[in-house]
């Protein structure tokens, strides 16, 4: 009998995945269901960058780009990160991908060798820990709860390092906890870093234009940081084009033709038109980007306001993404009827099958004791839902 490979059975579905997939079977049953479980904004993307998409498409731009991507979007890319974050790259330092996601992996299976360690701050995006196990890395957990605004700290970094790590994976708004980093926290991160050559750096900044406390800060800002960092950013949250599937990594050179081996082997280059498109996001009207956040700062008031109706959550007021990310340890080990509710799994399905609201359970960012709430919704779904949600957790002794 064939059976699938033993890197298949070590690879973890992502919990989010697996939560809307279940919203949606019960939508199918005709069932009335709110998910507040998927990371996409729910906006449509502005039509600027459509019109320029089929601009592209009758300009020729429909054959294989090569696999670092299309030049002008790269020099795009160089010259927003120039012009927004301070930091100089040329093209030939920038690989563009199938969505972050992508551009993460190609990292990881470029610099990871079997047996080193990765550092992950938890809470952490449910996909790093798989990629550094399909690596032959071995992940290195430092936690940091709601007590610490879900940040950990340069003592807790400098803590963690070995002779044998290799790597540390941070986001930065983060997904799932919304938590920000600021420009002294991530120069106390990078002091600690000086003192360690051998670590490099992914930081996961896909979340850049939904910040709610002032100007994106990246850690290759900082002395020495730039060319021992991989800076992962796309359009699909800050531009609303989770569907185009573009991502990009910038780094330096020697990472960047290692991951362009690593994706010329998977997929080649990634989607030309998307990319022709991504030009338009980059240098056009950045308008609809800001009247999108906004819109998802007025939605993270208004669900704050209402989940400090639950007794018993406990809650940071996240900086930005569109996550709140609740403690909810208060209600775990009791009970609702003859359902023992005793982990954070058991409380989202729950809450999925009494209240029909879909969230996820924190154990697949790293944090049993949270569920992570979506606000990426209109303000009538979200009061809905939590309605619902205030329902539910009454019943719960």
């Amino acid at each position: 009998m064939f059976s699938a490979s033993q890197r298949i059975s070590e690879i973890i579905e992502s919990e989010t995945l697996a939560m809307t997939k279940r919203a949606r079977e019960l939508k199918e049953q005709g069932k009335d269901i709110i998910s507040l479980s998927i990371g996409e904004p729910d906006f449509n993307t502005p039509d600027h960058i459509c019109a320029a998409a089929t601009e592209a498409m009758k300009a020729g731009y429909t054959h294989y780009p090569p696999v670092t991507g299309l030049m002008p979007f790269r020099e795009a890319i160089c010259r927003k990160l120039k012009n927004e974050n301070g930091l100089d790259y040329k093209p030939g330092e920038i690989i563009v991908s199938n969505g972050a996601k992508h551009s993460i992996i190609n990292a990881v299976l470029s610099i990871i060798n079997p047996g080193d360690e990765v550092i992950i701050p938890a809470p952490f995006w449910v996909s790093y820990p798989s990629m550094v196990t399909y690596a032959g890395g071995k992940s290195i957990f430092i936690k940091a709860g709601v007590e610490q605004q879900f940040k950990f700290t340069a003592e807790q970094l400098e803590n963690a390092i070995t002779a044998r790590t290799k790597l540390l994976i941070f986001s930065s708004p983060c997904n799932p906890s919304g938590a920000v980093f600021s420009h002294d926290e991530l120069k106390a991160i990078a002091e600690v870093l000086q003192k360690h050559p051998h670590v490099f750096v992914i930081s996961d900044e896909i979340y850049e234009k939904i910040n709610y406390c002032g100007p994106h800060v990246s850690i290759a800002t900082f002395p020495g940081m730039k060319d021992r960092t991989a800076v992962v950013n796309g359009l699909a949250k800050g531009y609303a084009m989770t569907g185009w599937r573009i991502g990009y990594l910038a780094g330096p050179t020697w990472l960047v033709s290692a991951c362009e081996k690593m994706q010329g082997l998977f997929t080649s280059g990634a989607n030309s038109i998307s990319q022709m498109a991504g030009v338009a996001a980059l240098e056009g009207d950045q308008q609809p980007v800001e009247e999108m956040r906004k819109a998802f700062l007025g939605r993270r008031n208004r669900i704050l306001e209402l989940l400090k109706q639950i007794p018993g959550l406990k809650f940071d007021i996240p900086d930005g993404a569109f996550y709140v990310f609740p403690d909810v340890s208060n209600y775990l080990g009791k009970s609702a009827g003859s359902e023992n509710i005793d982990s954070a799994e058991k409380l989202c399905f729950y809450l999925l099958n009494e209240a029909g609201v879909a969230c996820v359970s924190g154990t697949a960012f790293g944090m049993p004791e949270c569920i992570r709430i979506s606000y990426a919704t209109d303000i009538a779904t979200i009061e809905k839902a939590v309605d619902r949600l205030k329902d539910a957790f009454s019943k719960i002794n």
